[in-house]
């Protein structure tokens, strides 16, 4: 099974190559985007950002300065917008409060995650992004895109839940920080590719070991 697992992911590799993902700037950014993104596409996300940088407002303490009636008209464009400006204040207050990012860089995961996880409006997958991607810390995410890719390969994780889905891939894989990121990024330009909610197996560069896609052809 772990050898199944590595397998998966050169193959996804050889077919897309190197991600370059999280595209930001910054480390908060990155933080900034990972709120911005829970129930939204990424497309809407990036013309959240971008209103916010336009308005000088990638910054924690500025962030949490701005008005939060300000800061929904900025992030409008994610959705939920009156959900996230408290998360991205929540967010910002965190991260102030712990002595900015480069401090939080210096803690350990272990540390760092249950910390992260108690902040308003952040739950397992915004943490772990958070973590991986802006702090650089050697943790798989987990999202719907993972979860669906794999079941159709035929693999069920009990109980279906977050941490036994992590534990499953943090087991298979080396501990790499690298490895994790390119991972999760490909997982995802994968689902968008071939493994979206209705399956596009036509191509997929795992439709040989899918038994989901050999029943497609089937049908």
């Amino acid at each position: 099974m772990p050898a199944h697992i590595r397998q998966i992911y050169t193959r996804l590799f050889d077919a897309y190559g190197p991600r370059h993902w999280w595209p930001a700037d910054s480390s908060f950014e990155v933080m900034v985007g990972a709120i911005l993104t829970q129930n939204t596409s990424w497309r809407q996300v990036e013309a959240a950002i971008a209103q916010l940088k336009q308005h000088h407002c990638m910054d924690a303490a500025t962030m949490l300065a701005t008005p939060a009636e300000m800061l929904q008209t900025w992030i409008r464009s994610a959705g939920f917008f009156r959900q996230k400006a408290k998360r991205l204040h929540a967010l910002c207050r965190f991260i102030l409060q712990q002595g900015g990012i480069q401090t939080l860089r210096r803690q350990t995961l272990a540390v760092l995650r249950p910390q992260l996880l108690a902040v308003h409006g952040i739950g397992p997958e915004t943490a772990d992004s958070i973590l991986l991607y802006a702090l650089d810390k050697p943790i798989f995410v987990i999202d719907a895109y993972t979860r669906r890719i794999f079941r159709r390969l035929g693999h069920a994780i009990h109980p279906d839940r977050y941490h036994a889905w992590q534990q499953w891939f943090q087991a298979a894989l080396p501990n790499d920080v690298a490895l994790f990121n390119e991972y999760h990024a490909l997982i995802v330009e994968h689902a968008k590719r071939h493994c979206r909610m209705t399956a596009q197996c036509n191509g997929c560069p795992l439709a040989d070991d899918c038994p989901s896609a050999a029943l497609s052809s089937v049908i």
